[in-house]
């Protein structure tokens, strides 16, 4: 009998999303990899977002949909944290998509290499319209696609990761959820592995910082396998501005001290750790 593959609870949180959430939603059904735990939480939508949802959720046995008054998009990870049973966690934002073989690609390296986080490479879409293209332009210019990585293909163990964080601490590709699998039993064992919910922003950096102080073994993809679509009407541009980040990096600095401090390496790398206090945010 073959081996069944372990479940991957993927976890959306979906908040005024109509123009956006059927795409994403089908870009998660339609995963070469399926043995999938879906879990689609309307966080309050004032839209046709929850409609939607219960669509895909009466056609896919896969989908839980969890349907709650507004509380943030942190919150709704944490609650959809609390909900997973599968193996592996997985999260997508309502707004974008995943690779054909998304999630294949991050099992397989993590059974494969023992891997407590895979990271892999991500496409940014800016959409046409938001570098300004009229509807009415002939011929219509194509999106803007853009991959953006740091580490090299392979396994690493905790110090090389540390240290090529320590390169890009402002990054999205270290502060984001969506390019990344975990793994569920370390998230379950420790109660300070969750997403911030006092934080307008890098909630998502908070949980990594987190739960890399738990995590020994690593492996980075450099296959993108999400899509990060570049709109201006996306949560993270409507609160990314300097007070925010001033603040919300003043917050976080100190769970990269801790981090550093428990491997023995914030001295060899505290430069760079007050260097992001004062680095720009990618976009």
């Amino acid at each position: 009998m073959p081996q069944t593959k372990p479940l991957v609870s993927v976890i959306v949180p979906i908040y005024n999303a109509k123009d956006h959430i059927a795409r994403c939603v089908e870009s998660i059904r339609r995963q070469t990899y399926e043995n999938l735990e879906i879990l689609l939480l309307n966080d309050g939508s004032e839209d046709v977002s929850l409609p939607v949802c219960q669509m895909f959720a009466r056609v896919d046995k896969r989908i839980t949909l969890i349907d709650k008054a507004n509380s943030g998009v942190a919150a709704t990870r944490n609650l959809g944290l609390r909900c997973a049973t599968g193996e592996y966690l997985q999260f997508v934002d309502a707004d974008d998509t995943l690779l054909p073989n998304a999630t294949e690609l991050l099992v397989d390296r993590a059974q494969r290499f023992a891997a407590d986080l895979v990271i892999a490479h991500y496409n940014r879409i800016t959409p046409a319209r938001a570098r300004g293209e009229g509807e009415t332009q002939r011929p219509p210019r194509p999106d803007k696609v853009q991959t953006f990585g740091f580490l090299l293909e392979g396994p690493m163990d905790k110090q090389a990761f540390a240290a090529g964080l320590m390169q890009e601490p402002a990054s999205f590709y270290y502060g984001v959820m969506w390019n990344k699998l975990y793994r569920a039993d370390i998230v379950h064992a420790h109660d300070d592995i969750l997403c911030a919910e006092d934080l307008d922003w890098s909630e998502d950096l908070y949980f990594n910082l987190s739960y890399i102080r738990y995590a020994e073994r690593f492996y980075a993809l450099s296959t993108p396998i999400y899509n990060y679509y570049n709109t201006p009407g996306s949560a993270v541009h409507t609160v990314l501005n300097p007070v925010n980040v001033v603040t919300t990096r003043a917050a976080l600095f100190s769970y990269y001290k801790a981090l550093y401090e428990q491997m023995g390496l914030y001295e060899e790398y505290k430069p760079q750790i007050y260097k992001y206090l004062v680095a720009a945010a990618e976009s």
